[in-house]
């Protein structure tokens, strides 16, 4: 059963993953780049200052503030992502994919200064009467009423985005093949089913722990969490790569020409290695997708455009910092052209054969703390969909189906978790790439008048 699972969510991932979504998100992006005229990215400074604190307030309405706003997107962008789904679109990809990754992170800045000011700018009230944010609620509240079915449409795929197939079974992975069988407590040859479902079992246990206490138990853990766990992974990652930087123009030059040629691809699939790397890049990232505007749209702020400064600090750190950081180790190493591994196994052995020991120690602790706060920080998101659908008194039924499908998810392969969560993100881009489109000239507007105030 599990066989034909796979098969079916491959298929259906290569059709949701066309070149049309090349055209949508990359397209979308470098529209809302020249759109803003790079005024976000002239703005960079301020919004550091706003992640610092130093505009909040404890009158403006909202459940946290920008850091938080931040660290709880950045939660679930920072983990599988980065670190295994780097590895998935060096294998899969080759090593161009990771230009296009840059690329997504490029046009993703100006993107997601878009989605997470109309987060904030058209937020609704559930059927609780509490304030929200996120694509369904600004597509119900700042587009005609045509338009209304995309906030379903998004609802609906948001409920599976958010399931935490890749990393709870990326978390499953390492613990098995890191802990476990290199230290001689399990049978690399033996059968893992017994193991991966005790673990899912106890992760969903603990997991629970956290998810149950909403949104400001996540906000509060993930920011406390988040933050350290990245530094800690990119120090590793500079030390990793000053020890070989000899190796690293090399690396770079390799990634740039596979970009254009798909040499690396069996049969110079040139089509194989945008796509993913986008993919992977939109996995990443997440933006475009809409989930980021779930977090963002919480914030405690009257300005949107604050949050959308803020917001557009996520690519630059998940993408352009720690996903490089992944990409240099893999490829520095060699690791992706001798191993077998793949995933977030794969990045660990390049971290091994790089750093020895120490190296297995930070990755391992790493993969532990980003794919719990992931997991976590996308309880809410599937949350807050299932709240829009189905009332917020009812989204307590969600949360314990979500604790099950961390079972579920490190029972299952890696191809099956990856594919699921792949035709629900591109679902999820058309409502949140088309509402920001229709929405643009709002966000200009405010962002006009912003600015000048700025200045003034």
């Amino acid at each position: 059963m599990f066989e034909e699972i796979q098969r079916v969510a491959s298929l259906l991932s290569s059709y949701a993953w066309g070149p049309w979504l090349l055209v949508l998100l990359l397209g979308g992006g470098l529209f809302f780049l020249v759109y803003s005229r790079l005024t976000p990215i002239r703005y960079l400074g301020h919004a550091l200052a706003l992640l610092l604190g130093r505009y909040d307030s404890a009158d403006d309405p909202g459940q946290i503030n920008h850091f938080q706003a931040l660290s709880s997107a950045l939660a679930g962008t920072i983990g599988m992502g980065n670190i295994g789904g780097v590895a998935l679109a060096i294998v899969i990809g080759g090593p161009g994919a990771i230009f296009w990754m840059w690329v997504t992170a490029v046009v993703g800045v100006a993107t997601k200064f878009f989605t997470c000011s109309l987060a904030v700018m058209y937020r609704g009230k559930d059927s609780a009467g509490n304030l929200q944010g996120g694509p369904m609620y600004v597509i119900r509240e700042g587009l005609p009423k045509r338009w209304h079915f995309l906030a379903g449409f998004f609802a609906c795929f948001g409920l599976i985005g958010a399931l935490p197939a890749f990393q709870a079974n990326q978390l499953t992975q390492i613990v098995r093949e890191v802990l476990f069988i290199q230290n001689g407590w399990l049978s690399a040859d033996q059968g893992h089913f017994g193991f991966n479902l005790t673990f899912g079992a106890l992760l969903c246990a603990l997991s629970a722990s956290v998810i149950l206490g909403g949104l400001p138990r996540i906000a509060k853990v993930a920011s406390r969490l988040v933050p350290f766990m990245a530094v800690l992974y990119l120090a590793a990652a500079l030390v990793a790569v000053l020890l070989n930087i000899e190796q690293l123009p090399g690396v770079i030059k390799l990634i740039v020409q596979d970009a254009f040629t798909g040499e690396a691809v069996g049969g110079g699939a040139l089509l194989t290695v945008i796509l993913y790397g986008v993919q992977r890049g939109a996995y990443s990232n997440e933006a475009g997708i809409g989930t980021e505007s779930l977090a963002h749209g919480a914030v405690r702020t009257r300005e949107p455009i604050r949050e959308g400064l803020v917001a557009m600090l996520g690519p630059i750190i998940d993408t352009l910092l720690v996903c490089s950081a992944t990409a240099f180790m893999i490829l520095i190493s060699g690791a992706w052209q001798s191993e077998d591994s793949n995933g977030v196994t794969l990045t660990a052995s390049a971290f091994q054969q790089l750093l020895g020991l120490p190296g297995l120690i930070i990755i391992f602790i790493c993969v532990v703390c980003f794919a719990s706060t992931t997991i976590f920080t996308y309880s809410f998101y599937g949350t807050q969909c299932a709240s829009y659908l189905f009332g917020a008194h009812r989204q307590h039924y969600y949360r314990w189906l979500y604790l099950a499908f961390i079972i579920i998810a490190a029972i299952v392969t890696l191809q099956t978790a990856i594919s699921i969560i792949d035709i629900a993100f591109a679902m999820m881009a058309i409502p949140t790439m088309l509402s920001a489109l229709l929405l643009a000239p709002k966000v200009r507007q405010a962002a006009t008048r912003y600015f000048a105030t700025l200045r003034n």
